[in-house]
């Protein structure tokens, strides 16, 4: 595994040394607090419904539709 990842990392400066561009990595600390409000899951499977019924519902209605758009052109 650490062969793997040597490789990568030659690669990556291989890749970089080659286009002039030098990649810098930062390391950032980001702290986080415990949420302030619990959420139940009736609140997670009400907005999991909304958010399937907004990207799947568009979609149904033209695959349900569909031959009345071929029929029209």
């Amino acid at each position: 595994m650490s062969g793997l990842f040597a490789g990568l990392l030659r690669a990556r400066w291989t890749l970089a040394n080659r286009t002039g561009v030098m990649i810098r990595q930062r390391a950032t600390y980001i702290k986080s607090k415990p949420p302030k409000d619990k959420i139940g899951a009736a609140e997670s499977m009400f907005v999991l419904t909304v958010m399937t019924v907004t990207i799947l519902g568009p979609s149904g209605w033209i695959l349900a539709h569909l031959d009345y758009y071929k029929s029209r052109g």
